[in-house]
């Protein structure tokens, strides 16, 4: 018996081994997947995987964590590995956390379909370049999903798939810059759980879909900065979305007001609604969140400034009445707007309706008496949508308020009918409704073409006539009585004679207006045409296109009265008048920027010396400051250098910066052309040009650049180049890139000025173009010096110049050096492969050490690339763009140097994170260690925040 008892445990303990190693051993499914994703790559030896060990989860592989034997998390985020997935990836049925992030695998993404266990995935910054149509089937249990920064599908783009709506307990979804395209889906909005969806910088379109107003958890929404034409219609659906934190709209073309109950968001802290279309008030709610940063600049919004406590904001360029917050809009001003909101703001108008006195520039359909007050309203045919303002009751000198030939619903306001000067009211041909107020005999209202009107008794509304002298309205027991009996002889002579004499009271007046008119018109154009002679035109204000015009005139008004008096010229956009003659027009196609001469005199005391800020070939540059504070940089041409060259330069700077609009190009605030005057006026960048701080920081005593902000200052010019050559709605050539046209701000953030040479880049698959030569010699690519052909890899090579620069401090061209260094470029390129004499090349006033000497050597590399001979040679400037960012990113400056940075829980509310992303800009982050049940979470990769909170929007 006690034999048996022996044999039996000893048959038990085996099998227990047995069934132990069975469980301690890698599903070999799993195990064979791991060995495909290594065989895939080009530097697996960066895994640190055991060789001849099959066993991963028995072993514990570095960043494979398993459940018994089947792996449910892979961990090689900024690894740097490099290579392809296994197209069966998604036999890892039990994976549940995948951190992919901030390698350079490439391929086709490999289906996810099945993995209905797999919560957290992050893939972004890599170079995928294809996604399945399958991918997203099946991932039920998703709730992190990042795919930001890959080439995805580039030449087709790709849409979210529907089957991404059976994720229902996704909380993050991030797809940024990862060529989206079409219409943003419907279920994104009713995603219960949805609390981040960052779509930023791709190529969507339409509108905010309505059914987002019914996202009760969405906290972080970021469209920002769609290329093409851009996310487009109201943005009313926002004020139902009570969670929002964050939301950034810029770099859109957003139409429509902001909504007025905007001021619901109880939770909101940061709105960028820069860079769109957006007309109207701002909304006084508005003033009530508890935001810290507000961006509104570069819309066609309108009336006062209100006044806030905001820790960060922007309002310019708008079209405000006043600069200054809390300044109300003169009475007039406020009338005419409240007039322009109830027929919702047509842009026509609203890009004229500018400053805060319609009666000085020029305020279409408005005309002012010689007193300054709006007398007339003459907007017939406008297509006008909309209703009629009691507001406009306010202006109590109106004489004239024509507004036939529109879209207009609703009453007249019976207000109106206390306007005592008013003698003409023309509102026929809209959709007017009943009942008309009562007007004294003296106003003539024609309301003839409105239906709803006609089908009204006669009782009940005047006649409908476009005759009537007196304007009068007869009452119902007049002339609209019936005859007491129709066919009386004697009633129908009186109807006779009543004809006879109405004929004989209208032609009268008419017949001596005709004569007068005829003798005295004559004598007003002869007066006129002296006049003119006598008095050459004082102010050019150029007006933007007018798109319903079918020849597409440009109209340029001329102002040469003090008292207010406008004569118009009109001039076909094709023809061009000769711009080295002072007393014609330069004709520039732009929109509203016009600014006083005299407001340029007073902000620059009067063009002060001790506000010069530098001088070029252009003029003078000055310093100004605003009534409100804002610091402005104010471009004089000077007389002496006044040409068609500089005047075409003028134009070119106008043109191009109304055009584009980016954060790191100089913003054009406006221009001015008065007489002989031509200003320019840009925002204020504190720091001056970069060649100052390259090369005369010791004598102007300035700190010298760290290698980090001069890490920053390449990255921001390569991200603005980047924009110019590919992103923006067309290609544009720099030709003068340099040093002393890149600006510093006091955040040392640059941007890119200067844009007097800018060239539209080559059509129709060309890849060159010829033009005369132009530029800074030492900047100068090879062919363009030679051949005069130029491309974007021009600009290539003049930024490859500057990287040179930030490197050695030297300048790019300087006749006093010794003859083999005198030429930059070309000396670069002997030494840059020596770590020896690069390390001599470096500029003294860094601080070189090993672990700087990596990234200076990327650096000089790239340099290199960017000044090849060939053009073909060279990258573009998205490479550029590629090998900086992560630099910066590494070498990101603090204000504590000593400032660490930490990973993030994804268990936190989802505003801690993004605080944390955002505190944490442009780190790489540990793991955050959880619960046993889930292993580690990969914390935000560092990308995320540099990309998008550092875009301000410009």
């Amino acid at each position: 018996m006690g034999k048996n008892r022996r044999k039996l445990v000893q048959v038990f303990t085996v099998a227990l081994c047995f069934v132990s190693a069975v469980l301690s051993t890698t599903d070999p499914g799993d195990l064979n997947i791991l060995n495909e994703f290594k065989k895939g790559l080009q530097n697996p030896e960066l895994l640190k995987w055991p060789s001849g060990d099959n066993d991963p989860c028995g072993s514990n592989w570095p960043h494979v964590f398993c459940s018994a034997n089947r792996v449910t998390q892979i961990q090689v985020a900024n690894l740097g590995l490099k290579g392809t997935l296994p197209s069966n990836f998604n036999q890892l049925t039990m994976l549940y956390n995948l951190g992919f992030q901030r390698n350079q695998f490439s391929g086709a993404l490999p289906s996810f379909s099945g993995l209905s266990q797999l919560q957290f995935a992050f893939l972004d910054y890599n170079q995928f370049d294809t996604i399945p149509f399958d991918f997203f089937d099946g991932l039920t249990s998703l709730q992190v999903l990042s795919l930001d920064s890959n080439p995805l599908n580039a030449t087709t783009g790709w849409s979210i798939p529907d089957k991404l709506g059976d994720s229902v307990q996704l909380t993050n979804l991030s797809l940024m810059s990862c060529n989206l395209v079409g219409q943003i889906p419907d279920f994104l909005g009713t995603m219960s759980s949805l609390k981040g969806l960052m779509l930023s910088y791709n190529n969507l379109s339409g509108g905010i879909p309505a059914t987002f107003s019914q996202s009760s958890v969405l906290q972080l929404l970021w469209l920002n900065d769609q290329s093409g034409s851009g996310l487009s219609g109201s943005i009313d659906v926002i004020a139902s979305m009570l969670s929002l934190t964050q939301l950034w709209l810029h770099g859109n073309s957003f139409t429509g007001t902001i909504p007025t109950n905007i001021g619901s968001l109880s939770s909101l802290t940061d709105l960028k609604l820069n860079n769109n279309q957006l007309v109207g008030l701002i909304p006084e709610s508005l003033s009530s969140l508890p935001l810290q940063s507000l961006s509104l600049s570069n819309n066609m919004l309108m009336g006062p400034i209100p006044v806030s406590n905001f820790s960060k904001s922007s309002y310019f360029p708008n079209s405000f009445c006043q600069s200054t917050p809390g300044a109300p809009c003169a009475p007039q001003v406020s009338a005419l707007l409240d007039f322009l909101g109830d027929v919702n703001y047509p842009v026509k108008l609203v890009s004229s309706w500018t400053g805060n006195d319609p009666c000085q520039g020029s305020w279409l359909g408005a005309g002012c008496d010689s007193s300054s007050k709006v007398s007339v309203i003459n907007l017939r045919s406008y297509n006008l949508n909309g209703t009629l303002s009691p507001s406009v009751a306010k202006l109590d000198s109106l004489t004239v308020i024509n507004l036939g030939g529109n879209n207009l619903t609703g009453p007249i306001p019976s207000n109106w009918t206390e306007l005592k000067f008013l003698k003409l009211l023309d509102v026929s041909g809209n959709d007017i409704d009943p009942p008309v107020p009562k007007f004294s005999s003296s106003v003539k209202v024609v309301l003839d073409g409105n239906s709803a009107l006609n089908a009204t008794s006669p009782a009940a509304s005047p006649p409908l006539s476009n005759s009537s002298t007196s304007g009068s309205q007869p009452s119902p027991s007049s002339d609209r009585s019936p005859p007491s009996s129709s066919g009386s002889p004697n009633h129908q002579a009186k109807n006779s004679n009543s004809k006879t004499s109405k004929v004989v009271v209208i032609i009268v007046p008419v017949a001596c207006f005709a004569l007068l008119t005829l003798l005295i018109l004559p004598l007003s154009v002869y007066y006129c045409k002296k006049k003119k002679r006598r008095n050459a035109p004082t102010s050019y204000v150029v007006h933007p296109r007018d798109p319903s015009d079918p020849e597409n005139m440009v109209k340029i008004v001329v102002s040469n009265n003090t008292n207010g008096g406008l004569s118009t010229l009109t001039e076909s956009s094709s023809q061009s008048r000769d711009s080295s003659r002072m007393g014609e027009s330069h004709v520039i196609e732009v929109g509203n920027l016009i600014i006083s001469v005299q407001v340029l005199r007073n902000v620059t005391k009067n063009f002060a010396p001790e506000n010069e800020l530098g001088r070029g070939g252009f003029g003078v540059v000055y310093k100004g400051e605003l009534d409100d504070g804002t610091q402005i940089a104010v471009k004089r041409m000077e007389a002496g250098v006044i040409s068609t060259k500089a005047l075409d330069e003028f134009q070119s700077e106008i043109a191009v910066l109304s055009k584009v609009r980016h954060r790191h190009l100089v913003s054009l605030l406006g221009y001015s052309i008065e007489g002989n005057e031509r200003l320019l006026v840009y925002e204020y960048m504190p720091q001056g040009a970069l060649s100052k701080h390259l090369f005369h920081w010791k004598s102007l005593k300035l700190e010298p650049l760290s290698w980090k902000r001069r890490l920053n200052i390449a990255l921001d010019v390569a991200r603005g180049m980047e924009y110019l050559h590919g992103l923006a709605h067309q290609s544009f050539i720099h030709r003068d890139l340099k040093s002393s046209n890149i600006l510093i701000g006091d955040d040392y953030r640059a941007k890119i000025s200067d844009f007097g040479l800018v060239k539209f880049g080559p059509h129709g698959g060309e890849k060159s173009m010829a033009t005369r030569l132009a530029g800074t010699f030492g900047y100068l690519a090879p062919e363009y010096a030679v051949t005069g052909k130029i491309s974007t890899k021009t600009d290539v090579f003049s930024f490859g110049v500057v990287l040179m620069e930030l490197l050695t401090g030297l300048t790019a061209l300087d006749e006093d050096r010794p003859e083999e260094t005198r030429y930059l470029a070309a000396w670069f390129w002997r030494i840059k492969s020596s770590k020896e004499k690069l390390m001599t090349a470096i500029d003294p006033a860094l601080d070189v050490n090993e672990e700087t000497f990596e990234t200076i050597s990327i650096i000089a590399e790239l340099a290199g690339h960017c000044t090849a001979r060939e053009p073909n040679q060279r990258p573009d400037m998205g490479h550029a763009v590629n090998v900086l960012a992560p630099l910066v990113e590494k070498w990101k400056p603090f204000k504590d140097d000593t400032e660490e940075y930490s990973g993030i829980d994804y268990n936190l509310p989802l505003t801690q994170m993004v605080q944390g992303w955002q505190e944490a800009e442009g780190k790489d982050y540990s793991y955050t260690n959880l619960d046993d049940s889930k292993g580690s979470i990969p914390s935000r990769p560092a990308g995320f925040a540099d990309s998008f909170t550092s875009a301000d929007g410009r």
